[in-house]
């Protein structure tokens, strides 16, 4: 399906689904990528809704890579937990190495 053909959360869905395991991405980053650039808080809406339709949101972090999600999670640790199973290392809700680990839609999804 067309990205243009959906709406904006469905849009934002699409992308996030992409981000590889061991990876993350930033809200900013997928507003960015959508040509939405001054909507990193509406990608964080559409995270927010993503419950139950198997959208990997812990993989969306804020730009200085901090789980500013993490309190729509069920329990109190599970963004940081998911993130910590794919290999992605989190002290005091800030992921290490953002660098390594952070991966761009607009360099990534190139067409």
């Amino acid at each position: 399906m067309k990205l243009e053909t959906l709406n904006f959360f469905d849009r934002v869905y699409e992308v996030t689904k992409l981000i590889p395991f061991g990876k993350v991405t930033s809200y900013g980053a997928i507003a960015n990528y959508l040509g939405a650039k001054r909507s990193a808080r509406m990608v964080g809406y559409a995270m927010n809704g993503s419950h139950g339709k198997d959208i990997p949101a812990h993989r969306v972090v804020n730009r200085k890579g901090l789980l500013t999600g993490k309190h729509h999670f069920e329990g109190t640790n599970l963004m940081q937990q998911l993130l910590e199973n794919e290999g992605i290392v989190v002290i005091e809700n800030q992921i290490q190495d953002l660098e390594r680990v952070y991966w761009d839609p607009m360099m990534e999804l190139k067409d």
